[in-house]
């Protein structure tokens, strides 16, 4: 039986106790009702599933003895960064669950001239919280023990211009110069997947893109939206050239 596997905010060493923080102490405790004896597997981001054994419970706190430290080697040889235009509500939210469990290392949330949606000030922050808490969701189910960084939005020219020097640069663009059989990826260096909005890039944009040295990838024949652009374009990646063979 597969044991319930929940994120923990907290250093974790076998051989220690602690008490669960509160979100993971509801989830355990009063969503599957685990009690004193149960078993679950913790993690922290830190590449580690953490064997547990619940030894205390109370209306709201669970305490658990960390028995066992396990590595995961389950991330994808791939570094790809998703550069993705942020689209509404649910769609954000499958996007940012999907390419967590394709095995993206990062996401950049980045507003572009075409953006449907705005948020700024609390909602803004809202948002980020919300959108950190849906990758969490997705690297539990998964079997993740890295937890890829989802960074703060921010215009399309802040975004590419915070981005690291070096590595591949790619763009969805049905003129673009590259197709998947052409494509030739280098596994040692990071790959950074550009992605519009609902509204796709208008001309400002790709301009920006291509003077930061993003070059336009050819993905089919068809016109996908946002939603299902980037995740198509990570998941054949990962066919070609990551660890789906």
């Amino acid at each position: 039986m597969r044991l319930t596997r929940v994120h923990v905010d907290a250093p974790l060493i076998a051989g220690s106790e602690l008490d669960l923080p509160e979100g993971p102490a509801a989830h355990l405790g009063r969503v599957l009702r685990l009690g004193i004896g149960d078993a679950c597997v913790l993690f922290n981001g830190d590449g580690h599933d953490y064997a547990a054994r619940i030894t205390a419970a109370g209306k709201r706190e669970l305490r658990v003895a960390v028995e066992q430290a396990t590595r995961i080697e389950n991330e994808s040889p791939l570094a790809i960064t998703l550069l993705q235009g942020v689209a509404r509500g649910e769609k954000m939210d499958l996007i940012l669950q999907k390419a967590t469990e394709l095995g993206v290392a990062a996401i950049v949330p980045l507003w572009s001239q075409r953006s449907e949606v705005k948020l700024d000030g609390a909602r803004a922050e809202k948002r980020l919280v919300h959108w950190r808490n849906v990758v969490v969701s997705a690297c539990e189910q998964s079997g993740r023990a890295r937890v890829p960084t989802v960074a703060e939005p921010l215009a399309l020219d802040r975004a590419l211009a915070a981005l690291p020097q070096g590595g591949l640069r790619l763009t969805l663009d049905p003129e673009g110069i590259h197709t998947f059989t052409t494509l030739d990826v280098d596994r040692h260096q990071p790959i950074h997947l550009a992605i519009g909005p609902e509204g796709g890039w208008s001309p400002r944009d790709l301009e920006q893109l291509q003077a930061e040295d993003f070059a336009g990838l050819k993905l089919g024949p068809r016109i996908l939206r946002t939603e299902t652009a980037g995740l198509a374009a990570i998941a054949a990646l990962q066919a070609r050239f990551g660890d789906f063979g």
